[in-house]
């Protein structure tokens, strides 16, 4: 009788130490959260960052800290983010560092297939295709361009870039049209060099576009989406005889492949939160994004299709960083 008593003792203790060990499990976070950043203050990603941190912060109940970590086109803080063993480490990417770095960078160390836990699309943006304002527009600019063929240069931020990865895309979708490249360090060298003359286009993001063209400075050809409310003006480059053409620039948030569940599911559960919210949205939509937030699913099937067009564009075209 006192051993069964004993046993009987023993279960129920045990019963109700489980939902405390399941409690203190899940207890998430338990100190603050580092989120990495690979671009520097001011930067359209460092903005988005910033922008969703204080509501996370808010919804955790601990501090969310944007670190900047600027360098290699923001491998360096991708790299940072996926050795990361802490669990209170999460990064903030950009298209490239998913979809184009493993082919652009040989000695790349980290994988973007196999060590990240994916968690949402935060924001998106189309790009435009700026001239200068004495060229052609419309569906005129791309036969004058092919009347010019390898004349006519067109700038971007830099080879590997999705504006330069997303222009040899453009070209491979419209027959004869053959500008060559040339990398500046930054979007407002590319808009000198347009207005100078010395490229006659360029793919660049509405926050930097929309000033020149609403100033008269420069026009656009058309936008690489349909139509986006964001530039609502701005006619898709469909309309200029570009079909099926669809390239945008986001930014997104991962945390390390070992990212504890419980972190996942409180991660997920927020920011879905915080990206319906209209502040939110608002704030983002005056830096030129529109807010996303997609399941981890959404994100990692928009890498993969994405990393397939890259990965094509840069093996067809023998794109290599120099």
């Amino acid at each position: 009788m006192r051993r069964s008593l004993l046993v009987l003792a023993l279960a129920a203790a045990s019963a109700a130490a489980v939902p405390f060990a399941a409690a203190a499990e899940g207890a998430w976070p338990t100190r603050p959260i580092r989120l990495v950043v690979g671009f520097p203050g001011g930067s359209t990603p460092d903005i988005a960052a910033r922008t969703i941190a204080e509501p996370l912060s808010r919804a955790l109940g601990q501090p969310v800290v944007v670190d900047n970590r600027a360098g290699a086109s923001g491998n360096i803080a991708a790299d940072q983010v996926a050795k990361a063993t802490d669990d209170h480490t999460l990064g903030i990417v950009i298209n490239g560092n998913l979809t184009s770095s493993k082919m652009l960078y040989p000695k790349l160390p980290y994988d973007p297939a196999k060590d990240f836990t994916y968690l949402s699309l935060i924001a998106t943006a189309p790009l435009v295709v700026v001239a200068p304002n004495n060229l052609p527009s419309g569906a005129a600019f791309f036969e004058a361009a092919r009347k010019a063929g390898d004349t006519w240069n067109y700038g971007s931020v830099g080879t590997g870039s999705v504006a330069h990865l997303g222009m040899e895309l453009l070209k491979s979708r419209v027959p004869g049209f053959n500008p060559v490249h040339v990398p500046y360090q930054g979007n407002p060298q590319v808009v000198t060099a347009m207005m100078g003359g010395q490229v006659q286009m360029a793919l660049i993001p509405p926050g930097v576009a929309m000033p020149q063209i609403r100033g008269g400075k420069l026009q656009a050809i058309g936008i690489t989406s349909g139509r986006s409310p964001l530039v609502p003006e701005l006619a898709p480059l469909a309309d200029a005889g570009v079909k099926d053409f669809n390239l945008e620039v986001w930014v997104a948030l991962l945390g390390p492949a070992n990212l504890s569940k419980a972190a996942q599911e409180r991660i997920s559960k927020e920011v879905a939160v915080i990206m319906k919210s209209p502040e939110v949205r608002q704030k983002l939509f005056e830096q030129g994004w529109q807010a996303v937030g997609t399941s981890p699913e959404g994100m990692r099937l928009r890498v993969d299709e994405e990393a397939k067009i890259m990965s094509r564009i840069i093996q067809t075209r023998g794109i290599k960083l120099q």
